[in-house]
């Protein structure tokens, strides 16, 4: 049994400022367990990390230059690929290394806490370690069936209705899109999903089980909390840029760390849904336009 699980984040508040001292304890509590976990663990997640990167880099480099030729079209639908076998297996890979970029470095704290509960016990770390973070990016591989599916059938509409090359409708539909996300964050389902994000120790007390299937079981347990609380900010992007756009990966990136990572993510949750409904009102009413 786990036994020195604590929450990141404290879930009762003081008004006398002792919740503050509790985050610094809790922090402190959680950089103690990471130092456990083999220097080989966060060295291998920094190499992989880079090379998908590395990856989405070349990838938006050659589609920019394909767009470029081509020209875009409302939300860069004609970028989607064809619904066929190959072309679902295409997006899928892109998909999941674009994940693994951008999900890894707030999905660390986890599996680094995970990989220093091994240690701990004297085990084996490598390999229920990165079978965790497989399962993981299991459930952003599915989530990608999803995805493509649901953006072919949106190609479609475009397509039926006569909306392509519409920018008016582009900029409508991505302003609803931004609004409806940044709602999300005040939802009670994307708050628990990022309160068990942002709570390592205590997802392992609660999930913690000896041997390799428990160790898959909790990599997808921790991947669909992780998807319940960032679907709808990729959403934005994908609306935004599509998978083109190395800036706004990076941003989105940036803004799932902070979420998820850095003291008071709930309060940078909030602000970050304010700037999106907002946003969201100027793009839809076409007072600013937004793009990849």
């Amino acid at each position: 049994m786990w036994d020195d699980g604590v929450d990141l984040i404290p879930s009762k508040r003081s008004r006398r400022g002792w919740a503050t001292d509790d985050v610094r304890l809790a922090y402190l509590r959680l950089a103690s367990a990471i130092g456990l976990a083999p220097l080989r663990i966060p060295v291998s997640l920094i190499v992989l990390t880079g090379a998908a990167w590395a990856v989405m880099l070349h990838h938006a480099i050659s589609m920019s230059a394909t767009m470029d030729t081509a020209g875009r079209g409302a939300m860069g639908v004609e970028m989607i690929g064809e619904y066929t076998l190959s072309g679902l297996g295409v997006f899928v890979a892109v998909w999941t290394v674009m994940m693994g970029a951008m999900m890894l470095p707030s999905a660390a704290p986890m599996i680094l806490t995970f990989a220093a509960a091994q240690a701990r016990r004297g085990r084996n770390v490598a390999g229920p370690t990165w079978i965790f973070v497989a399962a993981y990016m299991l459930v952003w591989a599915y989530a990608g069936l999803v995805v493509f599916v649901l953006l072919h059938g949106g190609k479609d509409l475009v397509y039926h209705f006569g909306w392509y090359q519409n920018g008016a409708w582009a900029q409508l539909a991505l302003g609803v899109t931004l609004t409806l996300a940044g709602l999300y964050q005040f939802t009670p389902l994307k708050r628990l999903c990022l309160h068990r994000c942002r709570s390592p120790l205590a997802f392992l007390k609660e999930h913690w089980r000896d041997g390799s299937a428990p160790a898959a079981e909790m990599g997808l347990w921790h991947g669909l909390y992780c998807l319940g609380c960032c679907w709808a900010l990729f959403g934005v992007m994908l609306a935004a840029a599509g998978m083109t756009s190395i800036a706004w990966m990076l941003a989105m990136t940036l803004v799932v760390f902070a979420e998820k990572a850095l003291p008071h993510g709930r309060r940078i949750s909030a602000a970050v849904a304010l700037g999106l409904i907002a946003l969201g009102l100027l793009v839809g009413s076409g007072a600013v336009e937004l793009g990849g």
